[in-house]
């Protein structure tokens, strides 16, 4: 389900969003455009993307979220692209239309894991998505960097198909609990995060686990898992400095970005503006 806004903003929509928002509020709003703007751009660079589907959303505020366009590859993303919705998926700043049936499970998200899932973001990155297919939908606990995610990973263990009812979302929920990571049968994963550098680091380390696991598994030889004793120690000595770690990672991965290694002549402000492209909703 799509919903679009005229290529005009009204200006009763900007009255309403400055005038709610101070000037230090605006600056966090801004910052959080440019960090979402990061993280689409990294995940295509990374091959978590798919085509123009999935979805990276962010609370910028009670019952305020950005989410990207429908339409527009990941690596074009830029912070003026994304839109700013409220809780009923109604568009106040942006152009473009925002596909509201995948924004109500991240609504959903948001607000049953509140801080800790400022930002929910799902994909279908390969060898995550492909443990998904399995009988068992699980990360094995046989690699470190599998421990990161050790006793944050829950299991949504039925396909029941396209999303078109408010059911979906109420499952999806029950099945996430208090995890950071969702493993969704024959689908996908969704990781959440107080940031965008911390949902980004997830979904990154979570690929490389994933990856490592499925190499092994096509070995045909039997796993080797850790002792659940060492996993809770090391997961916990992990959990202690991931905000640090995470945001360290998400801003070297930025400067490479800017630097034009991923992006071609992307550089200086470029996150903080629209992609190189015309705008399709210009």
């Amino acid at each position: 389900m799509l919903r679009r806004l005229p290529h005009v903003i009204s200006s009763q929509s900007r009255r309403l969003s400055t005038a709610s928002a101070p000037a230090a509020a605006a600056s966090l709003l801004r910052q959080d455009r440019v960090d979402l703007a990061a993280a689409y751009r990294l995940c295509h660079s990374f091959g978590f993307a798919e085509g123009v589907c999935n979805h990276l959303t962010m609370e910028v505020a009670p019952d305020r979220y950005l989410l990207v366009p429908h339409g527009l590859l990941w690596s074009e993303v830029g912070a003026d692209d994304l839109l700013l919705l409220d809780a009923d998926g109604n568009i106040l700043e942006g152009r473009g239309e925002a596909e509201i049936s995948a924004f109500y499970i991240h609504r959903a998200v948001h607000q049953a894991q509140g801080e800790a899932a400022r930002c929910v973001f799902h994909t279908h990155m390969p060898h995550a998505t492909a443990l998904t297919v399995l009988t068992d939908n699980q990360l094995p606990m046989v690699h470190q960097n599998c421990l990161k995610f050790f006793g944050e990973v829950a299991s949504y263990d039925r396909y029941h198909g396209l999303v078109h009812d408010g059911d979906e979302a109420s499952r999806i929920v029950d099945a996430f609990g208090s995890a950071r990571c969702l493993m969704m049968a024959n689908h996908g994963v969704i990781v959440t995060g107080e940031t965008a550098a911390e949902a980004f680091d997830s979904l990154y380390y979570l690929e490389q686990a994933a990856k490592l696991v499925t190499i092994a598994m096509s070995t045909g030889r039997p796993l080797r898992p850790i002792d659940p004793a060492v996993c809770a120690a090391t997961a916990e000595a992990m959990r202690d400095e991931r905000p640090l770690y995470a945001r360290r990672h998400f801003d070297a991965l930025r400067r490479t970005m800017l630097r034009g290694q991923d992006y071609g002549q992307c550089e200086g402000e470029d996150l903080d503006a629209s992609r190189h492209a015309p705008s399709p909703y210009s």
